[in-house]
Formats: structure tokens, C-alpha cells, sequence
């Protein structure tokens, strides 16, 4: 018999490990279907809560955030690149790519999780953002991506013009601040095991057998 289990994945749309930690995380899951059934909630994390909606190039913002420019990080890009290919995220960085404010696509992922949506919705942020390069800013951006997996766009472009749960996204990235998360991927367990990182699909995999092993 499977054990239920949830899964908090906190995580930012322009964190490039947040898409590899749910592309591994959902390989680690494909081997476990006959043990754990999984009850994921994608939760919101803002790297970078004060960012235009117009964003800011990454050259400027890695010198800013973290003093290094792009030519130090080139070896990371490299293998975030080969990472990302891995669990099937076309990532297509470049010096003159840009970050955005991703609060609004928090918005609309709160609404798909009442849909039953999220989790698509989210891939298909990741791939505007990291392979299209698009604004995941902009709402007519974001409209399209709820479009494409089934959600109604006119729905959607309410949520976004009204500025509907914005209290609730805010709190739920407050009670995961509160509870120690400072850097994301952070992936929660029952509320009780925390796994930090883009780990490798075998580690997640190791993780959630011993989990349900405890349960059982």
C-alpha cells in the first residue's frame, strides 16, 4: 500500500535549481509510485521581491547581488545548462538575458493550485522564462501560459488585474521565512523533513523510501 505523503516545494520561477530540483524531484517520484503518493504544493519564494517589472540584465545583477560578473560564473552557467537538459529544461542563458519580478506568476500559481493545475502551470513558467526568455512579468505572458495548460485565460487575467491572492501569497512566503527557509529549492516532507537544493534525482528517491519506511 502507498503512504501519502505532502511535498512543500518552495521555490522561485527565476531560480534556475528550483526547475532542475522538480524535474528530479518528479523522476525521483516516477520510481515510487508503489510507495509514496505524493501531495505536491508548489509554494512562493521571491528572490528578488523588489525587482522592477521591467527587471534588471543578469550581467548587472550578479555584479550587484554577489560581485561576480558573468565571466566568473560562465563554469556554473555551463552546468546548470547540462543539469537543466537533464530532467528536460531548455535553459538558454545569456549575458543579456534578464531577471524579472516573479510575484504576479505567484499569484496565478496560487490560483492554479485550486484548479488542480499547478504543477503544469509551473513547468510551463519555467519554460518562458529560461528557455523563451520571456517576461514572466508581464501578464499577457502569463495569461498565455495558464491558456496552454487549460486554465481559463479570462480567469486569469482577472486574478492578475484585481490583485486576488495577494495576502495569501504573501503570508505563505512569510510563514516559510518564519520557519527558517532562506534559500530555495527547499522541499518540506510531511512538514517535517526538509531536503535542500536541485539534488539528484537518487537522492530524493532515497529520501522519500526512508520517509515512508518510517511511516509504515
Amino acid at each position: 500500500m502507498t503512504k501519502p505523503i505532502q511535498i512543500d516545494f518552495v521555490s522561485d520561477i527565476v531560480c534556475p535549481w528550483c526547475a532542475i530540483g522538480l524535474g528530479e524531484l518528479e523522476k525521483a517520484l516516477a520510481n515510487l509510485t508503489d510507495i509514496v503518493a505524493p501531495d505536491i504544493h508548489l509554494q512562493p519564494f521571491e528572490l528578488n521581491p523588489t525587482m522592477p517589472r521591467e527587471g534588471q540584465g543578469m550581467a548587472e545583477h550578479m555584479e550587484q547581488k554577489f560581485g561576480r560578473k558573468m565571466d566568473q560564473v560562465s563554469e556554473m552557467r555551463d552546468m546548470i545548462r547540462n543539469r537543466a537538459a537533464d530532467v528536460g529544461v531548455t535553459m538558454t542563458m545569456r549575458e543579456d538575458s534578464r531577471i524579472y519580478n516573479s510575484f504576479d506568476a505567484h499569484r496565478l500559481l496560487h490560483w492554479a493550485g485550486l484548479a488542480g493545475k499547478q504543477v503544469a502551470l509551473k513547468h510551463a513558467l519555467f519554460t518562458a522564462y529560461f528557455t523563451d526568455g520571456a517576461n514572466i512579468a508581464d501578464p499577457e505572458i502569463l495569461i498565455a501560459k495558464a491558456e496552454s495548460v487549460g486554465l481559463d485565460p479570462l480567469e486569469a487575467r482577472e486574478v492578475l488585474t484585481s490583485g486576488r491572492y495577494t495576502d495569501e501569497v504573501r503570508a505563505a512566503e512569510q510563514t516559510w521565512q518564519r520557519s527558517g527557509i532562506s534559500s530555495v529549492p527547499a522541499i518540506v516532507i510531511n512538514r517535517k523533513y526538509l531536503i535542500s537544493g536541485g539534488q539528484p534525482a537518487a537522492v530524493f528517491e532515497e529520501s522519500l523510501r526512508r520517509i515512508a519506511a518510517e511511516a509504515a
